[in-house]
Protein backbone atom coordinates (compact mmCIF):
# COMPACT_ATOMS: atom_id res chain seq x y z
CA UNK A 1 0.00 0.00 0.00
CA UNK A 2 1.49 3.16 -1.18
CA UNK A 3 0.37 7.14 -1.45
CA UNK A 4 1.81 8.41 -4.21
CA UNK A 5 4.69 5.97 -4.62
CA UNK A 6 5.96 6.49 -0.89
CA UNK A 7 5.51 3.76 1.43
CA UNK A 8 3.45 3.70 4.86
CA UNK A 9 5.41 5.20 7.57
CA UNK A 10 3.13 5.10 10.38
CA UNK A 11 2.51 2.37 13.22
CA UNK A 12 -0.51 0.28 14.73
CA UNK A 13 -1.13 0.47 18.55
CA UNK A 14 -2.31 -3.29 19.07
CA UNK A 15 -3.40 -4.13 22.94
CA UNK A 16 -0.32 -5.63 23.63
CA UNK A 17 1.72 -4.66 20.61
CA UNK A 18 3.40 -1.85 18.53
CA UNK A 19 4.09 -2.33 14.85
CA UNK A 20 5.79 0.38 12.65
CA UNK A 21 5.08 -0.01 8.80
CA UNK A 22 8.79 0.95 8.14
CA UNK A 23 9.30 -2.70 9.83
CA UNK A 24 7.38 -4.37 7.01
CA UNK A 25 10.29 -3.08 4.32
CA UNK A 26 11.88 -6.73 5.08
CA UNK A 27 9.28 -8.68 7.27
CA UNK A 28 5.85 -10.20 6.71
CA UNK A 29 2.98 -11.16 8.61
CA UNK A 30 1.88 -13.94 6.18
CA UNK A 31 4.56 -16.28 6.78
CA UNK A 32 6.98 -16.10 4.00
CA UNK A 33 3.81 -16.61 1.68
CA UNK A 34 3.35 -13.29 0.62
CA UNK A 35 3.95 -14.89 -3.42
CA UNK A 36 1.57 -17.55 -3.10
CA UNK A 37 -1.59 -15.25 -2.60
CA UNK A 38 -0.28 -12.72 -5.62
CA UNK A 39 -3.19 -12.35 -8.13
CA UNK A 40 -6.09 -14.17 -5.48
CA UNK A 41 -8.81 -12.90 -4.51
CA UNK A 42 -8.33 -13.71 -0.44
CA UNK A 43 -10.42 -13.76 2.51
CA UNK A 44 -9.32 -11.92 4.94
CA UNK A 45 -11.12 -13.32 8.27
CA UNK A 46 -9.02 -12.91 11.52
CA UNK A 47 -9.87 -11.59 15.29
CA UNK A 48 -7.08 -9.63 15.93
CA UNK A 49 -7.35 -6.35 14.05
CA UNK A 50 -3.56 -5.85 13.99
CA UNK A 51 -3.55 -9.28 12.35
CA UNK A 52 -6.02 -7.61 9.40
CA UNK A 53 -4.32 -4.41 9.13
CA UNK A 54 -0.69 -5.79 9.03
CA UNK A 55 -2.28 -8.28 5.93
CA UNK A 56 -4.32 -5.47 4.37
CA UNK A 57 -0.41 -3.22 3.73
CA UNK A 58 0.73 -6.06 2.70
CA UNK A 59 -1.60 -7.56 -0.03
CA UNK A 60 -2.44 -4.36 -1.54
CA UNK A 61 -1.11 -4.12 -5.03
CA UNK A 62 -0.55 -8.17 -4.52
CA UNK A 63 -4.04 -9.41 -4.62
CA UNK A 64 -6.32 -9.47 -7.27
CA UNK A 65 -9.29 -8.92 -4.64
CA UNK A 66 -9.23 -8.36 -0.64
CA UNK A 67 -12.53 -8.81 0.98
CA UNK A 68 -12.39 -7.36 4.15
CA UNK A 69 -14.93 -10.00 6.70
CA UNK A 70 -15.42 -8.47 10.34
CA UNK A 71 -14.77 -11.10 13.24
CA UNK A 72 -18.88 -11.56 13.80
CA UNK A 73 -19.37 -12.65 10.47
CA UNK A 74 -21.47 -15.81 11.14
CA UNK A 75 -20.22 -18.96 10.00
CA UNK A 76 -23.10 -20.04 8.42
CA UNK A 77 -22.42 -17.15 6.27
CA UNK A 78 -19.25 -17.95 5.35
CA UNK A 79 -19.95 -20.38 2.12
CA UNK A 80 -22.00 -17.35 0.21
CA UNK A 81 -19.58 -14.83 1.08
CA UNK A 82 -16.72 -17.17 -0.39
CA UNK A 83 -18.94 -17.75 -3.65
CA UNK A 84 -20.00 -14.48 -4.08
CA UNK A 85 -16.40 -12.86 -3.86
CA UNK A 86 -15.14 -15.74 -5.86
CA UNK A 87 -12.82 -16.36 -3.17
CA UNK A 88 -9.98 -18.74 -3.76
CA UNK A 89 -7.65 -17.94 -0.78
CA UNK A 90 -7.98 -16.76 3.49
CA UNK A 91 -5.57 -15.07 5.54
CA UNK A 92 -6.83 -15.89 9.05
CA UNK A 93 -5.25 -15.76 13.19
CA UNK A 94 -4.95 -19.06 15.17
CA UNK A 95 -8.41 -17.47 17.04
CA UNK A 96 -10.51 -18.48 13.74
CA UNK A 97 -11.56 -21.69 13.11
CA UNK A 98 -9.88 -23.03 9.85
CA UNK A 99 -13.56 -25.11 9.46
CA UNK A 100 -15.06 -21.47 8.50
CA UNK A 101 -13.40 -21.44 5.08
CA UNK A 102 -12.11 -24.78 4.78
CA UNK A 103 -12.84 -25.19 0.77
CA UNK A 104 -10.28 -22.83 -0.29
CA UNK A 105 -7.47 -23.89 -1.49
CA UNK A 106 -4.97 -21.77 0.29
CA UNK A 107 -5.07 -20.54 3.60
CA UNK A 108 -2.55 -18.38 5.39
CA UNK A 109 -1.94 -17.80 9.28
CA UNK A 110 -1.07 -14.80 9.53
CA UNK A 111 0.59 -13.25 13.05
CA UNK A 112 0.13 -10.16 14.72
CA UNK A 113 4.03 -9.34 14.19
CA UNK A 114 6.59 -8.49 11.19
CA UNK A 115 8.60 -11.23 11.15
CA UNK A 116 11.84 -11.14 9.53
CA UNK A 117 11.71 -12.33 5.96
CA UNK A 118 13.26 -12.42 2.63
CA UNK A 119 10.85 -10.59 0.90
CA UNK A 120 10.10 -8.52 -2.65
CA UNK A 121 7.43 -5.95 -2.22
CA UNK A 122 6.11 -5.67 -6.01
CA UNK A 123 2.96 -4.17 -6.98
CA UNK A 124 1.24 -6.13 -10.11
CA UNK A 125 -2.01 -5.76 -9.38
CA UNK A 126 -4.64 -2.66 -8.97
CA UNK A 127 -5.97 -4.54 -6.26
CA UNK A 128 -10.26 -4.60 -5.61
CA UNK A 129 -11.40 -4.23 -2.07
CA UNK A 130 -14.85 -5.84 -1.00
CA UNK A 131 -16.63 -4.52 2.11
CA UNK A 132 -19.52 -6.71 3.63
CA UNK A 133 -22.87 -4.69 4.94
CA UNK A 134 -23.65 -4.64 8.36
CA UNK A 135 -27.57 -3.80 9.93
CA UNK A 136 -29.15 -6.94 8.87
CA UNK A 137 -29.95 -10.42 9.77
CA UNK A 138 -29.37 -12.13 6.88
CA UNK A 139 -26.39 -12.53 4.51
CA UNK A 140 -24.32 -9.94 3.86
CA UNK A 141 -24.49 -7.88 1.03
CA UNK A 142 -20.69 -7.34 -0.56
CA UNK A 143 -20.07 -4.12 -2.25
CA UNK A 144 -16.99 -3.90 -4.47
CA UNK A 145 -14.26 -0.65 -4.02
CA UNK A 146 -11.20 0.07 -5.51
CA UNK A 147 -8.56 2.16 -3.10
CA UNK A 148 -9.26 4.88 -5.18
CA UNK A 149 -12.95 5.00 -4.70
CA UNK A 150 -12.63 4.56 -0.31
CA UNK A 151 -9.87 7.54 -0.67
CA UNK A 152 -11.65 9.74 -2.35
CA UNK A 153 -12.45 11.89 0.74
CA UNK A 154 -9.01 11.49 2.76
CA UNK A 155 -7.11 15.13 2.30
CA UNK A 156 -3.93 15.07 -0.25
CA UNK A 157 -1.90 17.40 1.96
CA UNK A 158 0.76 15.26 4.05
CA UNK A 159 0.64 15.98 7.92
CA UNK A 160 3.70 16.47 9.81
CA UNK A 161 5.47 12.84 10.49
CA UNK A 162 4.08 11.87 13.60
CA UNK A 163 1.56 14.68 14.30
CA UNK A 164 -1.33 12.64 14.31
CA UNK A 165 -2.79 10.01 16.15
CA UNK A 166 -5.52 8.10 14.75
CA UNK A 167 -8.45 5.58 17.22
CA UNK A 168 -11.35 4.66 16.21
CA UNK A 169 -14.17 2.43 18.25
CA UNK A 170 -15.05 0.86 14.46
CA UNK A 171 -13.48 -2.19 13.48
CA UNK A 172 -10.73 -1.14 10.71
CA UNK A 173 -12.99 -3.89 8.39
CA UNK A 174 -16.13 -2.14 8.19
CA UNK A 175 -16.24 1.18 5.95
CA UNK A 176 -16.31 3.53 9.08
CA UNK A 177 -12.97 2.20 10.50
CA UNK A 178 -11.66 1.74 7.05
CA UNK A 179 -11.77 5.38 6.62
CA UNK A 180 -9.58 5.76 10.08
CA UNK A 181 -6.90 3.24 8.85
CA UNK A 182 -6.50 4.57 5.75
CA UNK A 183 -5.96 8.20 6.89
CA UNK A 184 -3.63 6.45 9.49
CA UNK A 185 -1.71 4.39 6.49
CA UNK A 186 -1.29 6.88 3.81
CA UNK A 187 -1.08 9.97 5.58
CA UNK A 188 2.31 8.81 7.80
CA UNK A 189 -0.18 9.13 11.57
CA UNK A 190 -0.05 6.36 14.28
CA UNK A 191 -3.37 4.16 14.58
CA UNK A 192 -4.63 2.71 17.85
CA UNK A 193 -6.99 -0.44 17.13
CA UNK A 194 -9.49 -1.01 19.10
CA UNK A 195 -10.78 -4.56 20.58
CA UNK A 196 -14.38 -6.51 20.39
CA UNK A 197 -13.96 -7.64 23.77
CA UNK A 198 -12.22 -4.12 25.91
CA UNK A 199 -13.83 -2.83 28.05
CA UNK A 200 -14.47 0.85 27.39
CA UNK A 201 -12.70 2.77 29.55
CA UNK A 202 -9.51 0.11 28.86
CA UNK A 203 -9.84 1.28 25.07
CA UNK A 204 -9.83 4.84 25.65
CA UNK A 205 -6.55 4.64 28.85
CA UNK A 206 -4.57 2.68 25.87
CA UNK A 207 -5.45 5.31 23.37
CA UNK A 208 -4.66 8.01 26.11
CA UNK A 209 -1.46 6.31 26.80
CA UNK A 210 -0.58 6.42 22.80
CA UNK A 211 -1.67 10.27 22.72
CA UNK A 212 -4.33 10.16 20.40
CA UNK A 213 -5.21 13.53 18.44
CA UNK A 214 -8.12 12.33 16.41
CA UNK A 215 -10.56 9.48 17.42
CA UNK A 216 -14.00 8.25 15.83
CA UNK A 217 -17.06 6.34 16.51
CA UNK A 218 -20.73 6.13 16.00
CA UNK A 219 -22.70 8.00 18.45
CA UNK A 220 -23.73 5.30 20.26
CA UNK A 221 -20.24 4.37 20.70
CA UNK A 222 -20.05 8.08 22.12
CA UNK A 223 -22.78 7.48 24.28
CA UNK A 224 -21.15 4.41 26.22
CA UNK A 225 -17.94 6.78 26.14
CA UNK A 226 -19.41 9.09 28.18
CA UNK A 227 -21.20 7.00 30.64
CA UNK A 228 -18.21 5.03 31.56
CA UNK A 229 -17.10 7.61 33.38
CA UNK A 230 -13.82 7.73 31.65
CA UNK A 231 -14.48 9.78 28.66
CA UNK A 232 -12.10 12.60 30.50
CA UNK A 233 -9.28 10.44 29.82
CA UNK A 234 -8.66 11.34 26.36
CA UNK A 235 -8.37 15.13 25.12
CA UNK A 236 -8.10 14.80 21.31
CA UNK A 237 -8.02 17.89 18.80
CA UNK A 238 -11.05 16.20 16.75
CA UNK A 239 -13.76 14.15 17.52
CA UNK A 240 -15.80 12.51 14.72
CA UNK A 241 -18.98 10.50 14.82
CA UNK A 242 -20.69 8.71 11.91
CA UNK A 243 -22.93 5.29 11.35
CA UNK A 244 -26.06 6.90 12.93
CA UNK A 245 -28.16 10.22 13.02
CA UNK A 246 -25.90 12.49 15.38
CA UNK A 247 -28.58 14.41 17.12
CA UNK A 248 -28.23 18.06 18.83
CA UNK A 249 -28.25 16.06 22.53
CA UNK A 250 -24.64 14.35 21.51
CA UNK A 251 -22.78 16.95 19.94
CA UNK A 252 -23.92 18.92 22.97
CA UNK A 253 -22.52 16.35 25.01
CA UNK A 254 -19.42 15.68 23.18
CA UNK A 255 -18.76 19.58 22.92
CA UNK A 256 -18.57 19.83 26.36
CA UNK A 257 -16.82 17.20 27.61
CA UNK A 258 -14.13 18.29 24.80
CA UNK A 259 -14.15 21.69 24.67
CA UNK A 260 -11.20 22.40 22.98
CA UNK A 261 -11.70 19.59 20.10
CA UNK A 262 -13.69 20.41 16.68
CA UNK A 263 -16.64 18.03 17.02
CA UNK A 264 -17.68 16.84 13.56
CA UNK A 265 -20.36 14.36 12.42
CA UNK A 266 -19.78 12.97 8.96
CA UNK A 267 -22.54 11.08 6.48
CA UNK A 268 -20.72 8.09 4.93
CA UNK A 269 -22.27 4.58 3.66
CA UNK A 270 -20.41 1.35 2.39
CA UNK A 271 -22.22 1.90 -0.54
CA UNK A 272 -22.31 6.13 -1.15
CA UNK A 273 -18.88 6.96 0.33
CA UNK A 274 -18.31 9.70 2.10
CA UNK A 275 -20.84 12.32 1.39
CA UNK A 276 -19.89 15.49 3.78
CA UNK A 277 -18.39 16.46 7.01
CA UNK A 278 -20.20 19.19 9.39
CA UNK A 279 -18.41 21.02 11.99
CA UNK A 280 -20.41 23.83 12.63
CA UNK A 281 -21.75 22.01 16.50
CA UNK A 282 -25.21 20.96 14.64
CA UNK A 283 -27.63 18.11 13.64
CA UNK A 284 -28.38 18.23 10.26
CA UNK A 285 -26.62 19.53 6.95
CA UNK A 286 -27.11 22.76 5.69
CA UNK A 287 -29.09 22.35 2.30
CA UNK A 288 -27.01 23.94 0.34
CA UNK A 289 -24.95 21.16 -0.12
CA UNK A 290 -27.71 19.74 -2.06
CA UNK A 291 -27.77 20.22 -5.96
CA UNK A 292 -24.65 22.17 -6.59
CA UNK A 293 -23.44 20.67 -9.53
CA UNK A 294 -19.99 20.51 -10.83
CA UNK A 295 -18.85 19.46 -6.91
CA UNK A 296 -16.92 16.21 -6.38
CA UNK A 297 -19.28 15.08 -4.23
CA UNK A 298 -23.06 15.56 -5.39
CA UNK A 299 -26.29 15.40 -3.57
CA UNK A 300 -29.71 15.05 -4.39
CA UNK A 301 -33.15 14.47 -2.11
CA UNK A 302 -35.87 12.34 -3.93
CA UNK A 303 -38.59 10.51 -2.41
CA UNK A 304 -37.48 12.44 0.62
CA UNK A 305 -34.49 10.13 0.48
CA UNK A 306 -30.75 11.19 -0.08
CA UNK A 307 -28.71 9.75 -2.82
CA UNK A 308 -25.45 10.12 -3.80
CA UNK A 309 -23.10 10.61 -6.60
CA UNK A 310 -18.99 10.85 -5.85
CA UNK A 311 -15.79 9.10 -6.97
CA UNK A 312 -15.82 8.07 -3.68
CA UNK A 313 -19.21 5.21 -5.00
CA UNK A 314 -18.72 1.73 -4.87
CA UNK A 315 -18.42 -0.34 -8.03
CA UNK A 316 -21.14 -2.63 -7.76
CA UNK A 317 -22.37 -5.35 -5.51
CA UNK A 318 -20.84 -8.50 -5.95
CA UNK A 319 -22.79 -12.22 -5.81
CA UNK A 320 -25.46 -14.01 -8.44
CA UNK A 321 -28.56 -11.92 -8.88
CA UNK A 322 -26.92 -8.78 -6.89
CA UNK A 323 -28.57 -5.71 -7.51
CA UNK A 324 -27.78 -2.51 -9.13
CA UNK A 325 -26.24 -0.33 -7.22
CA UNK A 326 -26.73 2.91 -8.62
CA UNK A 327 -28.99 4.42 -10.91
CA UNK A 328 -29.45 5.45 -14.63
CA UNK A 329 -27.56 9.21 -13.60
CA UNK A 330 -24.78 7.05 -11.21
CA UNK A 331 -26.45 8.48 -8.13
CA UNK A 332 -26.39 5.76 -5.10
CA UNK A 333 -29.77 5.79 -3.02
CA UNK A 334 -28.82 5.64 1.18
CA UNK A 335 -32.15 4.84 1.83
CA UNK A 336 -32.03 7.41 4.73
CA UNK A 337 -34.66 10.03 4.76
CA UNK A 338 -34.52 13.85 5.57
CA UNK A 339 -36.41 16.35 6.14
CA UNK A 340 -35.88 20.57 5.53
CA UNK A 341 -36.44 22.40 8.29
CA UNK A 342 -35.45 26.16 8.55
CA UNK A 343 -32.36 25.83 5.53
CA UNK A 344 -31.10 22.76 6.88
CA UNK A 345 -31.94 19.04 6.11
CA UNK A 346 -31.82 16.87 9.11
CA UNK A 347 -32.12 13.25 9.40
CA UNK A 348 -35.32 11.50 10.51
CA UNK A 349 -34.56 7.70 9.34
CA UNK A 350 -33.89 4.40 7.44
CA UNK A 351 -36.80 3.90 5.05
CA UNK A 352 -36.95 0.33 6.17
CA UNK A 353 -37.25 0.97 10.00
CA UNK A 354 -40.78 2.95 9.86
CA UNK A 355 -43.42 2.55 12.47
CA UNK A 356 -47.31 2.33 11.39
CA UNK A 357 -49.29 4.07 13.69
CA UNK A 358 -52.46 4.25 12.07
CA UNK A 359 -51.67 4.85 8.66
CA UNK A 360 -49.07 7.63 9.72
CA UNK A 361 -45.54 6.81 9.24
CA UNK A 362 -43.38 7.34 13.04
CA UNK A 363 -39.46 7.24 12.53
CA UNK A 364 -38.13 5.82 15.14
CA UNK A 365 -34.91 7.95 15.22
CA UNK A 366 -36.80 11.04 15.05
CA UNK A 367 -38.17 10.44 18.09
CA UNK A 368 -35.06 9.12 20.10
CA UNK A 369 -33.73 12.54 19.32
CA UNK A 370 -36.40 14.37 21.14
CA UNK A 371 -36.15 11.89 23.89
CA UNK A 372 -32.21 12.73 24.40
CA UNK A 373 -32.71 15.74 24.59
CA UNK A 374 -34.01 15.49 28.35
CA UNK A 375 -30.73 16.56 30.37
CA UNK A 376 -32.20 13.26 32.20
CA UNK A 377 -31.28 10.85 29.40
CA UNK A 378 -28.08 9.41 28.15
CA UNK A 379 -29.34 7.39 25.02
CA UNK A 380 -32.71 5.93 24.12
CA UNK A 381 -34.53 3.30 21.69
CA UNK A 382 -37.81 3.77 19.85
CA UNK A 383 -39.75 0.82 18.84
CA UNK A 384 -43.40 -0.42 18.19
CA UNK A 385 -45.84 -2.41 19.69
CA UNK A 386 -48.52 -4.13 18.45
CA UNK A 387 -52.10 -2.84 18.87
CA UNK A 388 -55.50 -3.90 18.35
CA UNK A 389 -56.64 -0.39 16.74
CA UNK A 390 -53.64 1.13 15.33
CA UNK A 391 -51.61 -1.87 14.31
CA UNK A 392 -48.78 -0.30 16.62
CA UNK A 393 -47.92 2.39 18.86
CA UNK A 394 -44.16 4.22 19.37
CA UNK A 395 -42.95 2.69 23.14
CA UNK A 396 -39.41 3.91 24.28
CA UNK A 397 -36.78 2.25 25.88
CA UNK A 398 -34.30 4.72 28.12
CA UNK A 399 -30.80 4.52 29.50
CA UNK A 400 -30.51 7.29 32.25
CA UNK A 401 -27.81 9.95 32.13
CA UNK A 402 -25.72 10.81 35.09
CA UNK A 403 -27.35 13.70 37.55
CA UNK A 404 -27.26 17.20 35.03
CA UNK A 405 -25.80 19.61 36.66
CA UNK A 406 -27.92 22.89 36.58
CA UNK A 407 -31.11 20.93 35.84
CA UNK A 408 -32.01 20.08 40.07
CA UNK A 409 -32.65 16.67 41.39
CA UNK A 410 -33.60 14.28 38.87
CA UNK A 411 -37.39 13.31 39.27
CA UNK A 412 -38.09 9.02 40.20
CA UNK A 413 -40.17 6.58 38.87
CA UNK A 414 -43.46 7.29 37.40
CA UNK A 415 -42.84 11.13 37.53
CA UNK A 416 -39.63 10.36 35.26
CA UNK A 417 -41.34 9.13 32.88
CA UNK A 418 -43.84 11.47 32.52
CA UNK A 419 -41.51 13.94 32.21
CA UNK A 420 -39.77 12.49 29.21
CA UNK A 421 -43.05 11.80 27.52
CA UNK A 422 -44.11 15.45 28.53
CA UNK A 423 -41.09 16.49 26.51
CA UNK A 424 -42.37 14.87 23.32
CA UNK A 425 -45.77 15.88 23.64
CA UNK A 426 -44.44 19.62 23.63
CA UNK A 427 -42.64 18.88 20.46
CA UNK A 428 -43.71 15.71 18.39
CA UNK A 429 -47.50 15.32 16.91
CA UNK A 430 -49.95 12.95 19.09
CA UNK A 431 -49.19 9.54 16.94
CA UNK A 432 -45.26 9.99 17.48
CA UNK A 433 -45.64 10.15 21.34
CA UNK A 434 -44.30 7.05 23.32
CA UNK A 435 -47.14 5.77 24.61
CA UNK A 436 -44.45 4.29 27.11
CA UNK A 437 -41.28 4.63 28.70
CA UNK A 438 -39.31 2.06 30.00
CA UNK A 439 -35.92 2.97 32.31
CA UNK A 440 -33.38 0.38 31.19
CA UNK A 441 -29.72 -0.60 32.17
CA UNK A 442 -28.21 -0.46 28.63
CA UNK A 443 -29.08 -0.93 24.90
CA UNK A 444 -27.59 -3.44 22.98
CA UNK A 445 -25.44 -2.17 20.58
CA UNK A 446 -24.38 -4.16 17.58
CA UNK A 447 -20.47 -5.26 16.53
CA UNK A 448 -21.00 -1.96 13.95
CA UNK A 449 -21.37 0.11 17.01
CA UNK A 450 -25.14 0.94 16.04
CA UNK A 451 -28.31 0.62 18.10
CA UNK A 452 -29.74 -3.11 17.61
CA UNK A 453 -33.39 -2.63 16.51
CA UNK A 454 -36.07 -5.05 16.38
CA UNK A 455 -36.58 -4.77 12.77
CA UNK A 456 -32.39 -5.20 11.66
Amino acid sequence: MTSGGTPPTGSFHGVDTVIKLADLENASCLEGRLEELRGRRVLISARDQLVAALALVELDGVAQRLVLCPPDLSAAHFPIVIKSADADAWVRDSAMPEENAATLPTCVTAAPAAVARDVTRRRSHDTEWVLLTSGTMGAPKLVLHTLASLTSAIPSQQPKPGSLVWSTFYDIRRYGGLQIFLRATLRGGALVLSDPVEATTDFLTRAAAAGITHISGTPSHWRRALMSGAAATIAPRYVRLSGEIADQAILDNLRAAYPQSTVAHAFASTEAGVAFEVDDGLAGFPASLVGSAGEKVQLKIEGDTLHIRSDGNAARYLGEGAETLRDDDGFVDTGDRVELRNGRYHFVGRAGGVINVGGLKVYPEEVEAVINSSPWVRMSLVKARRNPITGAVVTADVVLADDAAGFGQRPVGEALTREIIEICRRVLPAHKVPTMVRIVPALDVSASGKLVRPSA
